[in-house]
């Protein structure tokens, strides 16, 4: 495995990560990094690239973004994005990995890129209802703002300096298995 495709993995795997927060806002950061060549998309991705498709995705983008601000109506997109989550996850994985057997490629898309994702999104979502639980939604913007900072930040990370974002999204991995054990509930031996 040559360095382009390890550095394409951790590309892929920054960007789900991001999916996890935010879904239309890495691949509105992909598009944008597509079009203006700072990264070149696999052959069947390269509509990313496009002016329609970094509209669409940016308009998407914000109204995604706009959404989350808004108490309860931020529960219920949680509730969709969750599986969108996970097949943004998966495809930001397909498109930007490179050199490798469809095989591997698909294999590694659904479960490092549609994984990661999903669990950094599920992460978000049971905070999310916590928030709303506590403090009647009063705090979710709160929440909401972290996420998509943490979306930025993971984005710009995978698309400038990929190695830096596998580390952030390993971080952020361990930050939330942390916090699910400590909120899970004990069981009595």
């Amino acid at each position: 495995m040559n360095s382009e495709t390890i550095i394409s993995i951790f590309l892929g795997v920054g960007l789900a990560a991001s999916v996890g927060f935010r879904v239309f806002l890495p691949l509105f950061a992909l598009s944008l990094a597509s079009y203006f060549g700072v990264w070149e998309l696999n052959d069947n991705w390269q509509w990313i690239g496009s002016v329609a498709a970094l509209i669409t995705l940016g308009v998407a983008t914000l109204a995604e973004i706009f959404g989350y601000f808004i108490p309860w109506v931020d529960n219920l997109l949680d509730s969709i994005a969750i599986p969108l989550a996970a097949i943004a996850g998966t495809a930001v994985m397909v498109s930007t990995v490179a050199n490798l057997d469809p095989v591997v490629t698909w294999s590694l898309a659904i479960i490092a890129g549609g994984g990661t994702a999903t669990a950094i999104k599920g992460a978000g979502a049971s905070t999310r209802l916590t928030s709303t639980a506590t403090t009647g939604g009063l705090a979710n913007p709160l929440v909401s703002t972290v996420e998509t900072g943490a979306a930025v930040v993971v984005s710009a990370a995978s698309i400038f300096a990929p190695i830096l974002a596998a580390i952030l999204v390993i971080a952020i991995l361990v930050f939330v298995f942390t916090i699910y054990r400590k909120l899970r509930p004990r069981t009595k031996s």
